[in-house]
């Protein structure tokens, strides 16, 4: 651009030109390098092989057992008996008397209606299932496997026909196997069994209403205890969800988090005042202090739990030391910050009355510092919340050991889930809870 005489701009074509060049090439220049950058991440994660590798109906299988629950009808051929259990399970396994209406069993044999016309006859070792628009299928077991008689035509995906395992299922909730030892059939049910009592419990299967009679009647069902104890007892004693360790394991998780983060606040604070410059004029001491800051928090929490967890073993004190040991070297230095910005007229207002350093200190720095103090050592210990469920995974005990143990076998993601769950809703009270702290001590409201 060139200036005339009279002092008014002229413009240069060759600069405006230059400039709309420039900006061109760094509005087709920056799309493009985004792209280039994500598919060289494609393929150096090597992307497409996880896609092919990747099993969605195995995944659709278990979203689904993590919010439904199967009933086995099982032919023990060895034995030559028949058994309708809960998951399989001994322990929920139904009296003959007590079989489900689906199910009707004559001696060790059985027919299974799982509805919408899918039938399955169990006939000494033959198993026959009838699929709607497609046919009966006819498996045999035998000493070396199974044989297979299916209708004409293709054979549909949903079927796995191999000598040593007949596998079928056309639905998500309806599925047959046969081995040369068992025939079971899977029918499905929404909801978790037994969530509340075990199967053995007396109280299985009241409505909420029966259980609230029984809590407030005098006949005792138990005479060595009160009934609403008996209820307690049953719920939190349930061998199938463990109600009471689960509540206990959250307990521990929150502990830990709790712990960990005062720890950090409270030793966090006067190492702040170290590392302030306005506080500390040795520059030795404070670069001492916030190098200790940096190592303290550059060492990232599930490295301090495993050595903690060499140090000193499994449980939850090593999660807190973990937590604690990060969470000094971040609150730290967001205090020291803090410190190092706040209004020195405030203080020198305080020293005008006589006071000491100590009380300088206490009226004239602490209430500017308090609105951030209280604000991020609430934040750090709602985050230290979910921190702790993976601290315990690793060892530190909590709900995060227990998640890490359902997770181990296929059977138990409904439990999974219900662990989740009850997670969520405490990180979800934590927020509640820190933001009501925060309004009272901050907003004074």
């Amino acid at each position: 651009m060139a200036v005339d005489t009279l002092n008014e701009p002229v413009f240069d074509r060759d600069t405006v030109f230059r400039n709309v060049r420039r900006r061109a090439w760094l509005t087709i220049g920056a799309p493009l390098a985004i792209v280039l950058y994500l598919t060289y991440t494609w393929f150096a994660f090597g992307v497409p092989e996880l896609l092919s590798k990747a099993q969605p109906e195995r995944a659709v299988i278990l979203a689904t057992d993590s919010v439904a629950y199967k009933v086995h009808v099982t032919k023990l051929l060895r034995r030559d008996i028949m058994e309708v259990a809960i998951e399989g399970e001994r322990r929920a396994t139904y009296a003959q008397e007590d079989l489900p209406e689906w199910v009707d069993v004559d001696g060790t044999n059985a027919i299974v209606d799982l509805g919408d016309g899918y039938e399955v006859a169990i006939t000494g070792k033959v198993m026959e299932f009838t699929v709607p628009d497609y046919g009966t299928i006819k498996v045999t077991a035998t000493n070396s496997g199974v044989t297979t008689e299916l209708p004409p035509g293709p054979v549909p995906e949903w079927l796995k026909d191999d000598p040593r395992k007949f596998d079928a299922r056309p639905t998500l909730d309806r599925r047959v196997q046969v081995t040369k030892t068992k025939i079971e059939v899977h029918n499905y049910f929404g909801g978790w069994e037994n969530f509340w009592f075990s199967f053995q419990s007396e109280l299985h299967g009241m409505s909420f209403s029966q259980l609230w009679a029984i809590a407030l009647s005098n006949e005792r069902i138990d005479p060595s205890q009160s009934n609403m104890s008996l209820i307690m007892h049953d719920f939190l004693g349930n061998p199938d969800w463990q109600h009471g360790e689960v509540f206990t394991a959250l307990f521990e998780t929150i502990m830990m988090a709790v712990l960990g983060t005062l720890i950090a606040a409270f030793v966090g604070l006067p190492l702040a005042f170290l590392a302030a410059r306005n506080f500390t004029p040795s520059l030795l001491l404070r670069f001492g202090t916030r190098r200790l800051f940096d190592f303290l928090r550059g060492i990232d929490m599930l490295i301090w739990s495993l050595i903690f967890i060499r140090a000193f073993g499994l449980g939850p004190l090593t999660g807190a030391l973990a937590i604690a040991f990060t969470d000094t070297g971040t609150l730290g230095k967001l205090f020291s910050e803090a410190l190092e910005n706040i209004d020195n007229k405030q203080v020198e207002g305080v020293r005008a009355t006589g006071a000491s350093q100590i009380q300088r200190y206490r009226f004239g720095v602490i209430p500017q510092i308090l609105p951030v103090f209280v604000s991020q050592v609430l934040y750090y210990l709602e985050s230290n919340t979910r921190s702790a469920t993976v601290i315990g995974a690793l060892g530190a005990g909590g709900i995060g050991l227990m998640l890490v143990e359902t997770m181990k076998t296929s059977r138990d993601w409904e439990n999974t889930s219900y662990i989740i769950i009850l997670t969520i809703l405490v990180v979800i009270m934590m927020d509640q809870a820190s933001g009501w702290l925060r309004r009272k001590l901050i907003e004074g409201k």
